[in-house]
């Protein structure tokens, strides 16, 4: 029980930046679309992962490589080219990859969002709040990956970060889609 709690705790301060973050998304928005907190029962998997120069990047690329059939991300900084590089190739044998990412990759014509749209993934910029700092990735609709952990080498080289991926938790994947879609719906297609 004590790790459901926690858990629950993580999903929730994952879509917010801190408390007065949340507090802040409640009191200025009507709330229809809004993600509320969810208590979502796990029994599952959980692979855990840490930086500087731990195995978090491994850990996102294997998950990428076992993906079927969708990736959705949600990025902040979006720059690691193993990441980059396993999300082209899981789009090139067939799997949805779909991302949305913070309004810091809408510039230059080296950044993740152009990496993604010159190899087919359609790119939303969530420019709509003052950083889209979620770091998200759900699979097949059944894994999800979160954490600190920006997509970025600085994150796996120079950074003290962590991931957790949830493996086999449909229910927790719909929270986290549900999420991913609102955010979208507000969010501009990147050309």
């Amino acid at each position: 029980m004590p790790f459901q709690k926690t858990l629950i705790a993580f999903a929730f301060l994952s879509i917010f930046s801190s408390k007065a973050d949340a507090f802040d998304f409640f009191r200025n928005h009507d709330g229809e679309d809004a993600p509320r907190a969810k208590e979502v029962k796990i029994e599952s998997r959980a692979i855990v992962a840490f930086s500087p120069n731990g195995e978090a990047t491994n850990v996102i690329v294997d998950a990428i490589r076992k993906a079927r059939s969708q990736i959705l991300v949600q990025a902040y900084s979006f720059s690691s080219k193993p990441i980059l590089a396993a999300l082209a190739q899981a789009k090139d044998r067939g799997v949805d990859v779909e991302v949305i990412a913070d309004k810091s990759n809408d510039r230059g014509k080296y950044s993740g969002a152009t990496y993604m749209k010159n190899h087919g993934v359609p790119v939303w910029i969530d420019d709509s709040v003052h950083i889209a700092h979620n770091k998200v990735m759900i699979f097949d609709g059944r894994s999800v990956l979160t954490g600190s952990f920006n997509f970025s080498a600085a994150a796996q080289k120079s950074n003290a970060e962590n991931i957790l991926l949830v493996e086999d938790s449909p229910e927790l994947a719909a929270v986290y889609a549900r999420d991913w879609k609102w955010r979208q719906s507000l969010s501009r297609k990147f050309e």
